[in-house]
């Protein structure tokens, strides 16, 4: 291990956490498939705003513009902006994961009208937390976005970046390895939701996380106050998301 990897190794040990979560186990048929999907998807919604903040403050979006401080961390976020905000189809054509996702809600019959309400209100200029409340979501998805939301807007860099790492991108292959491996369905029964799981086991594992922790090591190195930073975000974000999964896994066993 080198030293960086030392001092985040308490975070890798609560991951595994997420890894074996009860949620994932309690998806037993297709309705139970659209309520998981129609709360995970506002974490593909909020996912973003982690990583179009990381891109404004690793990047120049300014005019005029400037080159970047960190050239490293500039190319390799915008990759994974890339992958995420236009992301290769299946048969041909680009989307974003949120609307890839949604593509496949609709196709297992799940409904999109209380995410789809949600972001039309952001688009208005609504506040989020106004606009979570105006759909009704559950409080533990309100918890969780408004969570993500106070990070992404208000951090530091390193609080933005903990959050992005250790809470999503570092996370999400064991978590969708783990949901896979419970399926309990046909695949043919929700074909783009499994591309979906199967592409970011692929991206996040093979280029995404590494991208995510090369750009640690760029801006973090060995500086204590950065480190204390991102482990701060890191405990919040893994907190959350196990949050977000009890609150479904209650829901799902009723």
């Amino acid at each position: 291990m080198t030293t960086l990897d030392q001092q985040f190794s308490e975070i890798v040990a609560k991951q595994r956490v997420l890894e074996s979560h009860p949620v994932f186990s309690s998806i037993r048929d297709i309705e139970d498939l659209r309520l998981f999907m129609s709360w995970h998807v506002f974490a593909v919604w909020d996912f973003m705003s982690l990583l179009k903040q990381l891109q404004r403050k690793l990047t120049c979006v300014n005019l005029p513009w400037t080159p970047p401080g960190n050239p490293v961390a500039a190319r390799l976020i915008n990759e994974i902006v890339l992958g995420e905000e236009c992301d290769d189809m299946p048969g041909g054509g680009h989307l974003s994961h949120y609307e890839m996702y949604l593509l496949a809600m609709k196709e297992i019959g799940a409904s999109t009208e209380q995410i789809e309400d949600f972001v039309q209100r952001i688009r208005a200029g609504i506040s989020v937390e106004a606009a979570l409340k105006a759909v009704k979501v559950d409080p533990a998805v309100r918890h969780f976005v408004t969570g993500t939301l106070n990070t992404a807007s208000k951090g530091s860099v390193h609080h933005v970046l903990g959050s992005f790492f250790f809470g999503r991108e570092n996370v999400i292959p064991a978590m969708f390895r783990s949901l896979l491996a419970h399926w309990q369905m046909d695949e043919k029964d929700a074909p783009i939701f499994v591309y979906y799981l199967n592409r970011h086991i692929e991206l996040d594992g093979d280029s995404h996380g590494p991208a995510a922790w090369t750009i640690i090591n760029e801006l973090a190195g060995n500086d204590p106050a950065a480190i204390a930073q991102i482990k701060s975000a890191a405990e919040e974000a893994i907190d959350a998301r196990i949050g977000l999964w009890d609150g479904l896994a209650e829901r799902l066993s009723k």
